[in-house]
């Protein structure tokens, strides 16, 4: 009986020793969770009968350190949740290894080659949270889009001087002619550039014009009065303005610009918002994911478009998935459905964008383990060695 019950230690110590350099192994193995060798006592009725493995656990409750790497597409989960994938053979596993990249066909795929899931996005890249699938970054250009509207916010200098209109009538080469000017690119539908420039010309108190010249041409293409409160704030034009004007080659320009938020006080002219909405066409230049999972295609000309949101899934019963390795599970029974959800949402973490989690293994603790085991297999044996001695003894006295 001591044989076996020795035996059925060396056993069970072999596995804790395995599991244990399974864990050094994979120090820095990103998104590694460590396991733990769970034993139970065997009792064959009342009489003692050894030891065996209950369980190998992982430890879903501690998170690995977070590492920036400077590359965009690394990502690390901060808290709960696992990057949902889906291999070659259309298998779904859950990893919290965040090391993505493209591939050959711009699916966003693991360093496995199992491909990120998410939420899509629709011909005009509005998100579509329906439903589930594979994440693809889009290579096309972006296309330019015409300028159609421009907000523009500043402060008219109540201290300026009023200019004489009879004397000196508006003349863009003339700055004596105006107090003071701002120019605005605007774009066409080719993406070519133009120029939008405005003159403000103080005609009388918290009285002024704006003349409104395209492509620096020497007549107005609108000219447009703004008044003031006396106490600064805007009074007229209290909607948009229109600038219209022909675009060689491309549709012609009609812009609306507002003023709306303009202020006059005693303070020198200065512009704090110039916001026109249309820009130039772009190739790719790169992809950027947000910390709440939203992935960007970004472009030459500065724009961001839109491509899907990466989705977490999380479960009642980590410890019940099955490993398929050391940085995938899959579901099972034992660990229930999975609750998706975008990250930061629910009890889900954030993610962390150019950066990765390291492995949780305290490689001190596995170290300490690993000499404890070591030790527990030396008993073991020598035990076994033990009872050798004395069955031998036992037959030399018959």
């Amino acid at each position: 009986m001591s044989f076996d019950i020795a035996l059925s230690g060396l056993d069970a110590t072999n596995t804790q020793l395995n599991t244990i350099s399974h864990n050094i192994a994979n120090a820095s193995t990103y998104g590694f969770k460590e396991a733990r060798t769970e034993f139970s006592a065997v009792y064959n009725g009342m009489q003692a009968g050894g030891v065996e493995v209950a369980s190998i656990s992982q430890n879903f409750d501690k998170n690995g350190s977070v590492s920036g790497t400077g590359r965009a597409m690394d990502l690390a989960i901060n808290g709960n949740g696992f990057f949902v994938t889906k291999d070659h053979m259309g298998q779904t596993l859950y990893t919290r290894a965040g090391v993505f990249g493209t591939d050959k066909n711009n699916y966003v795929v693991g360093n496995t080659g199992a491909k990120l899931q998410g939420y899509g996005v629709d011909s005009n890249n509005n998100l579509l949270t329906g439903s589930v699938g594979d994440l693809k970054i889009s290579t096309s250009s972006l296309a330019a889009q015409a300028t159609d509207k421009l907000d523009f916010v500043a402060n008219f200098d109540a201290s300026s001087k009023i200019v004489d209109q009879t004397v000196n009538p508006f003349d863009p080469a003339d700055p004596d002619s105006f107090n003071s000017s701002y120019t605005s690119k605007v774009y066409d539908s080719l993406g070519n550039s133009h120029t939008v420039t405005q003159y403000f010309t103080k005609t009388a108190d918290n009285t002024w014009e704006v003349n409104v010249q395209v492509d620096g041409g020497s007549t107005p293409a609108q000219t447009v009065p703004v008044t003031f409160n006396p106490d600064g704030t805007l009074a007229s034009p209290t909607g948009s303005f229109n600038v219209a004007f022909p675009a060689a080659g491309a549709n012609a320009m009609s812009i609306d610009i507002s003023l709306e938020g303009s202020t006059q006080f005693g303070a020198a002219f200065g512009v704090s918002t110039n916001n026109p909405n249309g820009y130039t066409s772009g190739e790719l230049a790169g992809v950027r994911v947000e910390d709440n999972g939203m992935v960007f295609a970004t472009y030459t000309n500065g724009q961001s478009q839109l491509q899907g949101q990466v989705v977490l899934a999380n479960f009642a019963n980590p410890q019940g998935l099955a490993k398929t390795n050391g940085t995938a599970w899959t579901q099972s029974y034992g660990s229930g459905a999975p609750v998706m959800g975008t990250p930061g949402s629910g009890v889900l973490g954030d993610l962390t964008p150019g950066a990765l989690e390291g492995s949780n293994v305290d490689l001190t603790s596995e170290l300490v383990n690993l000499m404890t085991a070591q030790r527990n297999y030396q008993a073991n044996a020598k035990t076994i060695s033990t009872s050798d001695k004395l069955t031998q003894a036992l037959f030399n006295a018959v």
